[in-house]
């Protein structure tokens, strides 16, 4: 059997499997790198998650004796016309065996990770979470980049400091965009190593695609990228407007933190007492952010778990230690990824695996006008809390 896509003509997958062969357990698809086969990677399963499907599927491109991906221009920079078959290729084979409503993870090592990339850029919603492991994404591949793609899509990504094969320019690329532009709640993972996998990173990975696979089996998938009907109470008409200037750093690993801009004192302060004035708040210290960090509780509230930071004691907010001056809430998680595309925040890196997917932190206000509108996105987390509205 043969597949025809555009001006290329591919056999059917190779596929090699390892798990559950259970047709309705999620399936998680392994792609393997530039040279090698199904074979390879397929040795990855049994250190991963067990109870779902492990898929190794070998590429459509003969290559050095083993497989690859995609056309290269260069390593790491794949044609675009030839990206592009072999996608489309891969989502014939992956409706045949994963249709609508059964979740899929896909792990890609080098010139997989860089095809992994291409398949969530292509089409987000279509996945419930990707590693991009040792390898780059799909720069000028004719694949969509745009801000928030990703929002609310968990990614888990790995490089090593001396990787001599993925050049250092597109590795740098990948994990800031990742980081910063794509709107994905991002776990990064840097070791010394250099093209591949080690031990410390197998074993991040897998407590990753646990903890992933076991919120959607729970909470279910939470809508991918950009949302469009979003409506925000106490802004005028009902949208955010977008917040100037260019995004403040931010410390991507825990504790998350804002390291620059930083909300002067006297703004951190009013937003305090305003919050802390919304029907049934009560303060004190946050029970799951750093020393010295304020807690917004919400005694009586009957929103489900989602809806805060700390179910047990019903935290939905907490203003961080005033060098820092941002935010952690509990949003919708169409409502977080609208604010995420907007620049007032970002995802919290476990949200959708370890947290709620509509865990985000907000940046403190810098100026009159956006302690207004900061005020404003806080009380709809409140009303999320309150269970006066759902997501």
């Amino acid at each position: 059997m043969t597949t025809a896509t555009g001006t290329a003509t591919f056999a059917a997958p190779v596929v090699a499997t390892h798990g559950a062969g259970d047709p309705n357990a999620p399936l998680v698809v392994l792609l393997h790198g530039r040279g090698s086969t199904e074979q390879e990677i397929l040795g990855l399963a049994p250190h991963l998650p067990q109870g779902v499907e492990y898929a190794a599927v070998r590429a459509p491109i003969a290559e050095g004796g083993g497989f690859a991906w995609f056309a290269n221009r260069g390593i790491g920079r794949p044609v675009a016309s030839s990206l592009e078959a072999t996608m489309a290729w891969f989502r014939a084979w992956l409706d045949s065996v994963a249709p609508a409503g059964r979740p899929v993870v896909l792990i890609g090592f080098s010139g997989g990770a860089a095809f992994a990339g291409g398949l969530v850029l292509a089409d987000p919603s279509r996945f419930a979470g990707a590693a991009i492991l040792y390898g780059t994404l799909p720069f000028d591949a004719g694949v969509p980049l745009d801000r928030s793609r990703l929002a609310n899509l968990p990614v888990f990504v790995a490089q090593g400091e001396s990787d001599h094969v993925i050049p250092r320019e597109l590795l740098d690329r990948t994990w800031a965009w990742l980081h910063t532009e794509s709107g994905a709640p991002t776990v990064g993972r840097r070791d010394a190593s250099g093209h591949g996998l080690t031990q410390a990173t197998v074993r991040r990975l897998a407590a990753w695609a646990a903890e992933r696979l076991t919120h959607v089996s729970v909470e279910g998938a939470a809508p991918v990228g950009p949302q469009r009907d979003v409506v925000w109470h106490g802004i005028e008409g009902g949208r955010l407007p977008h917040r100037a200037g260019p995004s403040p750093e931010v410390h991507w690993d825990i504790p998350q933190q804002q390291q620059s801009q930083n909300a002067p004192e006297p703004l951190q302060e009013r937003l305090f007492e305003r919050v802390s004035a919304l029907t049934g708040v009560q303060g004190g210290p946050s029970q799951i952010s750093v020393p010295g960090a304020r807690a917004f509780t919400l005694p009586g509230g009957t929103g489900p778990d989602e809806c805060y930071l700390v179910p047990g004691v019903r935290e939905f907010a907490h203003l961080h230690p005033a060098h820092d001056g941002s935010l952690h809430l509990a949003l919708p998680a169409a409502y977080a990824a609208d604010l995420v595309a907007h620049g007032w925040g970002v995802p919290h890196p476990w949200a959708g695996t370890r947290l709620a997917a509509g865990f985000v932190m907000l940046f403190g206000p810098r100026t009159e006008d956006e302690l207004e509108t900061l005020t404003a996105v806080v009380t709809e987390a409140h009303s999320f809390a309150s269970g006066s509205r759902t997501a």
